[in-house]
């Protein structure tokens, strides 16, 4: 018996006859004789031409008209390069909110309690106002004015200053080592945080007290001078800046009518807790940094 399989099973010429015996003893004849192996296809010169263009010669020409473009090709011009700086684009919005016009207060018609502070302890403090010198110093370096060697190059340039040594809502300090100026955006933070403060305790209705301002800017010989007598104190100061002032927390003046010789009293760590609450509520909106210090008893503040 003679058996023909499919050609694609025997891809190729093979010669002869094979006998394959089942295990029933059948004999079978296998013939190969009619399979040969398939011809490969030949690509004309045509193809070969049109296969060459669109992958060879087409690619190459897109990128000499992107590279070279021929001799009347227009140069194409540099574009600058602008860096962004963020903490100049900060202080921009810093002055048009501190430029917006204050909200009217309502004023208490009896004192309010102690109750509803957010800081109540030390710790709650030193989480609440943790921005170190390095932080602050970075923004001071870059918003405020160059370093001042002395007095007397601070008289010479005092048209980049502004006098803050009088103001209806605090009082500064009799100082030893800096000077009464602050650049213009600082002294706008300082009264803004003596009025706001002045407006929580009409709001609670406790008695106006102002303020007490202890530092402000320092010359390079200034820092000399207080670093001798105050190991604690940096020699890269931001108050070489202009920037930078210290507000104490355990020391407020009260305001009263002198005729009538009333003192309404508040006991200090009260008006702490409300001093604290208005500076968290600025460095919330991103205007300034804050610093608790416990060995100068003040909190350290630099503009934004």
């Amino acid at each position: 018996m003679v058996v023909r399989f499919p050609a694609c099973r025997f891809p190729g010429k093979l010669e002869g006859v094979g006998r394959v015996c089942s295990s029933h003893g059948l004999s079978v004849d296998l013939t190969y004789s009619d399979y040969v192996m398939p011809t490969r296809r030949k690509l004309s010169k045509k193809k070969l031409s049109i296969v060459f263009l669109l992958f060879v010669a087409l690619p190459a020409s897109i990128v000499w008209l992107l590279t070279c473009g021929g001799e009347d090709q227009q140069p194409v011009p540099e574009v600058a390069v602008v860096e962004v700086d963020s903490i100049v684009q900060h202080s921009l919005y810093v002055d048009s909110l501190l430029s917006q016009p204050r909200a009217v207060v309502a004023l208490a018609e009896k004192r309010r309690g102690n109750y509803g502070f957010r800081f109540r302890r030390g710790v709650d403090y030193h989480k609440g106002f943790p921005d170190m010198n390095d932080l602050q110093l970075a923004t001071a370096s870059r918003i405020g004015i160059a370093k001042i060697a002395d007095r007397e190059e601070a008289v010479r340039r005092k048209e980049e200053l502004v006098y803050v040594g009088e103001s209806p809502f605090y009082v500064i300090d009799e100082l030893d080592y800096s000077i009464p100026y602050l650049v213009p955006r600082a002294s706008r933070l300082l009264n803004e945080i003596s009025q706001s403060f002045v407006d929580s305790l009409a709001s609670r209705g406790l008695p106006f007290y102002k303020l007490f301002v202890t530092s402000v800017l320092r010359t390079e010989k200034d820092v000399k001078r207080l670093r001798r007598v105050n190991s604690n104190a940096s020699e890269n100061s931001c108050h070489q800046h202009g920037t930078t002032f210290d507000i104490a927390y355990n020391k407020y003046i009260p305001v009263y009518d002198p005729d009538s010789g009333q003192v309404v009293k508040v006991w200090p760590p009260e008006l702490k807790q409300i001093l604290a609450e208005v500076l968290d509520d600025l460095r919330r909106r991103g205007t300034c940094y804050v610093r608790y210090e416990v060995h100068q008893s003040c909190f350290h503040i630099t503009a934004r």
